[in-house]
């Protein structure tokens, strides 16, 4: 259960960073912004832990979430100008 709140509360703080790191003019309002750093947070220890790299139930670290939700926003930056 913490281990939920926690990807949660990283996600929040993630997208925000993501959105600083990643070059461009996105119009992706905060919510958007932080819905796509939670997702990129479950995704990094989702792969993390099917590769070994992290317990199961634990949280991603901070870098492969930046990562992760940096490369949901290039994937939805070009989903969405189509």
């Amino acid at each position: 259960m913490f281990s939920l709140i926690g990807t949660l509360i990283v996600g929040l703080v993630v997208g925000l960073i993501a959105r600083a790191i990643k070059p461009g003019d996105d119009k992706l309002g905060l919510i958007m912004t932080a819905i796509l750093g939670i997702a990129g947070s479950f995704g990094a220890s989702f792969v993390g832990e099917k590769m070994g790299w992290y317990a199961p139930g634990a949280t991603a670290g901070w870098i492969a979430s930046v990562v992760g939700a940096v490369v949901l926003l290039v994937i939805y930056g070009l989903v969405s100008k189509k």
